[in-house]
């Protein structure tokens, strides 16, 4: 039976790599794609799922959400990912259209409708799902799983120790942890090693159109050094995860953010188990850095 899954976005370009293979993939249900102000604004990261959408001939729904967090002020990653979020790759103007109103709405509609549970993938800040939670706590009852990209528990990617997608909107975090609801989380120590090699990202040139398309955004990424380093696929352990649970070991922890001050956005887990009785998420802890490369590339390898 497939899995139906939401996704909340903000392309980006890991955040296409991950959509490229959720959308695609028989064993999963994309039942809506809502996108959120991240890496770069909402209205860039809403137009680059368009065009990922249009680039695979899909009709998936598509809602526009939040272009601000919650009490925070907006700061994105424009210089890392590009002042589009997603260049590098010549793709037509899309004409698609949008969904009529805001996303929190259009996934509570999808939702409460669903004859089964819906999970949901959560690849940028949490400010649409913060807002849903609160809006319509009644949707809690249908969600089978909220899957996260974010966190972390080794230091951060903005400062010392926040990690970007949280540091954006801590506030979001701090309620969707709150929530009750059956939580898993991909934070740095994991999706750090969920890299692309420089000859797994030259090996993209292969793979047909879909691999072409990944490898010229990829190029066009501007943070660290491809060549030596390689290139993290943060987003893409959410729907490694969905299909391929086995390349993941996870601990279930109590795990908490700093919501103010210049910690905003910081995440601690008490992995010891030494401070709290109650555990809130299935952190992901290790990840079978092989598997995923060699998983990831047969993935692309099977697109057009």
């Amino acid at each position: 039976m497939k899995k139906k899954i939401i996704i909340d976005t903000d392309p980006g370009i890991d955040d296409a790599a991950a959509l490229a293979i959720a959308l695609t993939n028989p064993k999963l249900e994309v039942a809506m794609i809502s996108t959120v102000a991240g890496n770069v604004n909402v209205n860039y990261t809403t137009e680059n799922a368009k065009k990922i959408l249009d680039f695979f001939e899909k009709q998936t729904p598509l809602a526009k959400g939040n272009s601000i967090p919650l009490l925070k002020e907006y700061e994105d990653a424009s210089l890392i990912h590009g002042e589009t979020g997603m260049g590098g790759y010549d793709f037509p103007k899309s004409e698609r259209s949008l969904l009529a109103e805001h996303a929190v709405y259009e996934m509570q509609k999808r939702i409460l409708a669903s004859t089964k549970k819906v999970t949901l993938v959560t690849i940028g800040p949490l400010t649409n799902i913060a807002l849903l939670l609160n809006m319509y706590p009644e949707v809690k009852s249908q969600i089978a799983e909220i899957v996260m990209m974010g966190g972390s528990t080794i230091g951060g990617n903005t400062n010392s120790s926040a990690e970007f997608n949280f540091k954006v909107d801590p506030h979001a975090v701090q309620i969707v942890l709150n929530s009750g609801l059956d939580l898993t989380v991909f934070g740095l120590r994991v999706t750090t090693k969920a890299l692309l090699t420089k000859k797994d990202i030259a090996e993209l040139k292969t793979l047909g159109e879909t691999g072409k398309m990944l490898y010229s955004i990829f190029s066009h990424y501007r943070g660290g050094d491809i060549d030596q380093a390689g290139l993290m696929m943060h987003d893409i352990c959410t729907i490694c995860y969905l299909l391929k649970p086995e390349i993941f070991d996870f601990q279930e922890t109590n795990f908490e953010i700093a919501v103010s001050g210049p910690a905003a956005g910081t995440t601690v887990a008490d992995l010891d188990n030494r401070y709290s009785i109650e555990k809130n998420v299935k952190l992901a802890v290790k990840i079978k850095e092989k598997q995923f490369r060699d998983w990831m590339l047969a993935e692309i390898a099977k697109l057009k």
